[in-house]
């Protein structure tokens, strides 16, 4: 590839992260000093467990662990990825390292920063929902996460494949289930109470948005693995990444913090 394109690229890269920092400073000081109804919107994360109980036998109990910083880890969602933008944009090994992950036509940068950033998203979004079980928001975190790492794998097993070579797209749809269960757990809460006329807007709104988004990034895969159009030059693809990335996280960010302010 040529070097003007990598350079071009790392503007980009360095622009979107600046855009990313500049949001998750403001979050943070809305989230810590302005507004107070988020910094104290701070879910308690509990424990189940079993306890024998004479006469009753084994009982289900609950204990509080701590409170979650909500506002908090909604800004750390927003710094991450500015920080994986500043880690490929800036003259150093890892720049190039980037650079010749593209050539090849992998990431490995972008899906791990997705695995991480993503994963304290949806965590976060269940904890709105009510799910606030340890146990839970655990397995949310590393089934979300092994859904991009399946990423990572169908760009390894794929990558620089013959125009006759067929395409793996087993990671691809093994990662789609994995994605989508922790939605199938979300929904059973956002259902639970059998009328849905009484959830709030915002819960709608996260859903709506978070779907629609969810979806654009799978779509960008498949016209960069079928080569559709401008997609067939891989940096594009990845420009796309790059564009989808903030527009889909500034938009469930502002949502989800602000979500924390509903009664």
């Amino acid at each position: 590839m040529e070097k003007n394109i990598f350079q071009k690229l790392r503007k980009f890269n360095l622009i979107m992260g600046g855009i990313h920092l500049i949001q998750a400073i403001a979050m943070a000081i809305l989230a810590t000093t302005v507004i107070q109804k988020i910094s104290e919107f701070q879910p308690i994360i509990t424990q189940n467990y079993l306890e024998f109980v004479q006469g009753q036998g084994l009982v289900l109990q609950t204990k509080e662990l701590f409170t979650l910083p909500f506002g908090i880890m909604v800004a750390l969602f927003l710094f991450i990825s500015a920080g994986a933008h500043g880690l490929v944009s800036l003259p150093n090994k890892l720049n190039m390292i980037y650079n010749q992950d593209l050539e090849k036509h992998i990431n490995k940068f972008r899906w791990f920063e997705y695995a991480l950033s993503s994963s304290i998203m949806i965590v976060l979004i269940a904890t709105l929902f009510g799910v606030h079980d340890i146990g839970s928001l655990i397995l949310i975190f590393v089934i979300n996460a092994m859904m991009n790492l399946f990423g990572l794998v169908m760009e390894q097993l794929n990558s620089n494949k013959k125009e006759n070579e067929k395409q793996h797209w087993g990671p691809f749809i093994y990662g789609s289930i994995a994605g989508i269960t922790p939605w199938i757990v979300i929904i059973i809460y956002m259902v639970g109470t059998g009328n849905l006329g009484s959830v709030p807007w915002f819960v709608w709104a996260i859903t709506g948005t978070y779907f629609v988004t969810f979806n654009t990034f799978p779509i960008n895969m498949i016209l960069q693995y079928k080569k559709i159009g401008k997609w067939k030059d891989y940096i594009y693809g990845e420009k796309v990444y790059i564009t989808l990335s903030l527009v889909a996280k500034t938009l469930l960010a502002w949502l989800v913090l602000f979500g924390a302010m509903q009664p």
